[in-house]
C-alpha cells in the first residue's frame, strides 16, 4: 500500500485551558502538516491522548480532521482496545470511508499471550471494512507481539498489510523486516530509530517529532529511503537532542510544548498528563530554536 509508505505523522489532539477539544486549532494543524511535506496522518493514536476522549469527542475530532485535510492526504485511523468484542462496535460506529486504513494496538492490561494475541487481531481482520495495521508497542501495553506472531497474521490475513514497531528493539525490528513479506509493511513507530530501519528495509514511519517539524522529518525519512546515508545521517543528528528531549517527560508533553512554540496549538493536557517543567519547556524551546533555520538546509 503505497499510500502508508514514507512518513506518517500521528497527530496531537489540541485542547483548551478549560480541557476542551480546541477545534479551530484542528485546521492550522493539519495545513502545518501538509505543508511539510508528510505522506498521511494518523488520527486516535496515542500521541492524540485518545483514551481520554470520550465517544463523542473522538467522533467529532475525526469529522474536524476530515474536514480540514479536505481529501489532501490519505487518513489512518486508530481503533484498538483490549476488550475484543467492544473493539468491534468501534468499528461499526465511525464513518470509515474517509479512511485509508485502520491502526489497531495490541490489547493492553490485561496481558494475552502470543495466541490471545493472534486471534485478538484475526478476529478484527475478520470485521474490518479496511486493511489493518498493527501496532506493537510493549512499553504501554505491557505485552510484546512476536515477530513469529506478526509473520503468522501477515500470511494469514490479506488485509492485515503492515506493522507500527515501536518495540525499540532494533534486533526485532531486522527479524521482522526480513522474516515478513515483501508486500508487509513495517513502519517505525520510534523516532529515534526510524532511519536505521528503514536503511534495513522498513517501508516509513509513523512520527511524533513530525507534528513540529514536519519538514525537515520528512526530507530524513525521503533521504533514507533514497538511500542517501550520510546526508540522511547529518539530518538524524541535527535534530537527535531534540527527538529525545520530547520524550523526557512522556509523550505528547514534549511534543505540545514545541506545538505551542510554534502557535499551532496551545499547551494543554489531560489528566492523568500534566504539563512539562519549566525547566523542559526551556530546553525545548532553545532546541527549537537551533533546529529551525535548518529548514532551509539541502
Amino acid at each position: 500500500m503505497k499510500e502508508i509508505q514514507g512518513h506518517g505523522v500521528a497527530m496531537i489532539t489540541p485542547f483548551k485551558e478549560n480541557g476542551s477539544i480546541d477545534y479551530d486549532a484542528i485546521p492550522s494543524i493539519v495545513n502545518h502538516l501538509i505543508a511539510g511535506g508528510v505522506n498521511y496522518l494518523v488520527v486516535l493514536g496515542t500521541t492524540a491522548e485518545t483514551a481520554t476522549l470520550s465517544i463523542e469527542e473522538k467522533t467529532s475530532l475525526v469529522e474536524s480532521i476530515i474536514t480540514a485535510n479536505s481529501g489532501r492526504l490519505p487518513l489512518v485511523i486508530g481503533l484498538g482496545g483490549n476488550h475484543t468484542a467492544a473493539l468491534l462496535e468501534m468499528f461499526d460506529w465511525f464513518d470509515l470511508s474517509a479512511f485509508t486504513a485502520v491502526l489497531s494496538v495490541a490489547p493492553y492490561y490485561n496481558k494475552p499471550n502470543q495466541e490471545g494475541l493472534y486471534q485478538h487481531f484475526k478476529t478484527i481482520a475478520n470485521h474490518s471494512p479496511l486493511p489493518v495495521i498493527l501496532y506493537n508497542v510493549p512499553s504501554r501495553t505491557g505485552v510484546n507481539i512476536a515477530p513469529e506472531t506478526v509473520l503468522r497474521l501477515a500470511t494469514d490475513f490479506k488485509n492485515i498489510v503492515g506493522l507500527k514497531e515501536a518495540s525499540g528493539d532494533f534486533q526485532q525490528a531486522q527479524t521482522l523486516i526480513k522474516t515478513c513479506p515483501s508486500n508487509f509493511h513495517i513502519l517505525s513507530g520510534d523516532d529515534e530509530i526510524s532511519l536505521p530501519m528503514i536503511l534495513a528495509g522498513a517501508k516509513g514511519v509513523i512520527s511524533v517529532i513530525g507534528n513540529a517539524i514536519p519538514e525537515i522529518y520528512t526530507k530524513l525519512i525521503e533521504k533514507g529511503i533514497n538511500r542517501e546515508v550520510v546526508s540522511a545521517y547529518d539530518h538524524q543528528y541535527q535534530i537527535l537532542d531534540l527527538i529525545r528531549m520530547i520524550y523526557n517527560e512522556g509523550n505528547p508533553t514534549g511534543i505540545k510544548v514545541l506545538m505551542e512554540a510554534l502557535g499551532l496549538c496551545q499547551n494543554h493536557l489531560r489528566l492523568p498528563l500534566v504539563n512539562a517543567s519549566d525547566e523542559l519547556k526551556l530546553m525545548l524551546k532553545e532546541e527549537l530554536a537551533r533546529v529551525i533555520p535548518m529548514y532551509s538546509t539541502p
